[in-house]
C-alpha cells in the first residue's frame, strides 16, 4: 500500500473518531467519563492536524482555496436573514 494511502485512511478514521468522541462525550452524563472522552478527542485532535500538515508537506492533501472576503461576507450575509 502506498504512504499517500495509508496517511489518507489514517486521516479519514481519525475523523470518524472525532464525530464518534462528540456524539460520546454530548450524551455522557458521568463528568469523569466526559472528560476523558474530551481528552482523548483533543489528543486525536492534535494528532490529526500534525498528520494533516505532513500530508500536505508531502503534496498528498491540498486544501481548497481561502475564501475572499466578498465570499465570507456573501455566506455571512446568507446565515443572517
Amino acid at each position: 500500500m502506498e504512504e499517500k494511502t495509508m496517511v489518507n485512511d489514517i486521516l479519514s478514521g481519525v475523523k470518524s473518531d472525532l464525530t464518534a468522541y462528540q456524539t460520546a462525550i454530548s450524551e455522557s452524563e458521568n463528568m469523569q467519563l466526559r472528560q476523558t472522552f474530551q481528552q482523548i478527542r483533543n489528543s486525536d485532535e492534535c494528532f490529526q492536524y500534525e498528520l494533516f500538515k505532513v500530508a500536505e508537506a508531502k503534496g498528498y492533501y491540498k486544501p481548497a482555496a481561502q475564501a475572499t472576503v466578498t465570499e465570507i461576507q456573501s455566506v455571512k450575509n446568507d446565515l443572517e436573514q
